[in-house]
């Protein structure tokens, strides 16, 4: 047998994704990968406040009833993409479950880093009857990496193409890219060239999520179809307040979140920028956005000729329209979906992906990504 299924809950807290997914073989390079079904399941309002407070401020007594209310709905998740699949638990070999981020802080100079994602695993195992790995950031954390991103080692070994440089945009909460040297590269190459590099570029979509609910009142939650922000200019100044921050001009391996680009800078920013049109605000955000995707592809050593978009910004078409302005006309900017992934399934598959690769004892390299000292076993299995 050879499914497992991932679970995952992004910076943009929209709700639980699970990916059924047929990864067969016992090498690291499965024999081939298949998506089999996938399914969002979204948070409704109260929680998603819920999970937001969590990242920004909550204490220790919600945030721990808020990790055993996740594990619950991280098990339904996956119940119901086995259902809807045709499965049963019997069918899988495991669950891997990124869980929720609520807090990430990046290594800095000799300062360690450290990370915490919520979604407690042993209600997931004890629910489905399925052995769960999870936890799969700390162990890169304690190796002296960012933890993230890790959905790059998905990239790697399943999206690489033979003879060209390939980028994997995501665009959730938080951005990230990969880039792919012809056939996936080596991450002990000498040559800088030869090496797969992965890192997260900034803020996704989190401040101009952010920035619609809080103009909007709490009536929106996003900018739909990029529709508001088409409908304005970028301003520069207040772009240049955010491409100032230093985060930018560090160089990999890096990583951010919603402690730096979330609702807390967003609403500030906005207060000092009340005078501007809405519009103008969101289309800045936008560029935002569009820019910092750009600079991490000008400040890598090889030269992308492809950039895929995935995650829930990829369905925003004025960002994406953004996006191909800023990278130039060289590049072939397209969604995930023309190499026949679902971009909204890839970070769940590539949990699927890591709870394999635990249950082989494949040591996983993610040196390339996080900076981790080098190949380690990642997650915490709770076994049934």
């Amino acid at each position: 047998m050879s499914l497992y299924l991932g679970l995952m809950s992004g910076t943009s807290l929209d709700g639980v994704d699970a990916a059924l997914v047929s990864l067969p073989g016992q090498r690291e390079r499965p024999q081939s990968a298949e998506l089999v079904h996938f399914l969002t399941v979204p948070y409704g309002t109260d929680f998603r406040q819920r999970l937001a407070r969590a990242v920004e401020e909550a204490g220790p007594g919600e945030i721990c009833a808020l990790d055993f209310e996740l594990g619950r709905r991280f098990a339904d998740a996956a119940s119901r993409v086995l259902e809807e699949a045709g499965g049963d638990t019997e069918s899988l070999q495991a669950v891997g479950s990124h869980g929720q981020t609520v807090w990430h802080a990046p290594p800095e100079g000799d300062e360690p880093g450290a990370t915490l994602q919520i979604g407690e695993p042993a209600v997931v195992a004890e629910e489905l009857g399925v052995s769960v790995v999870a936890d799969f950031r700390v162990r890169d954390v304690a190796a002296g990496g960012h933890g993230a991103p890790l959905t790059p080692y998905f990239d790697r070994l399943l999206l690489s193409d033979p003879d060209r440089v390939r980028a994997v945009q995501n665009l959730g909460g938080m951005g990230n890219v990969t880039l792919l040297p012809p056939g996936g590269g080596s991450p002990g190459s000498p040559a800088a060239a030869s090496r797969p590099l992965a890192f997260d570029t900034g803020p996704g979509v989190a401040l101009l999520d952010a920035a619609v609910e809080i103009l909007s009142g709490g009536s929106e939650r996003m900018d739909v179809g990029g529709r508001r922000a088409a409908r304005g200019a970028p301003l520069e100044e207040p772009l240049r307040e955010w491409l100032e921050d230093p985060f930018f001009a560090e160089e990999p391996p890096k990583s951010t979140g919603r402690e730096r680009f979330g609702r807390e800078g967003a609403r500030r920013w906005l207060e000092r920028h009340a005078e501007e049109r809405p519009e103008d605000l969101l289309a800045t955000l936008t560029e935002l956005t569009a820019r910092s995707v750009a600079l991490a592809l000008e400040g890598a050593p090889m030269a992308a000729e492809e950039l895929y978009l995935c995650g829930g910004g990829a369905e925003n078409p004025e960002l994406a329209r953004r996006i191909g302005a800023a990278v130039g006309e060289d590049v072939a900017v397209r969604r995930l979906e023309a190499l026949g992934w679902n971009g909204e399934a890839r970070e769940a598959a590539a949990f699927a992906l890591l709870a394999r690769q635990h249950l082989l004892g494949i040591q996983v390299d993610l040196s390339w990504a996080t900076g981790a000292a080098g190949p380690r076993r990642l997650g915490k299995r709770v076994p049934v």
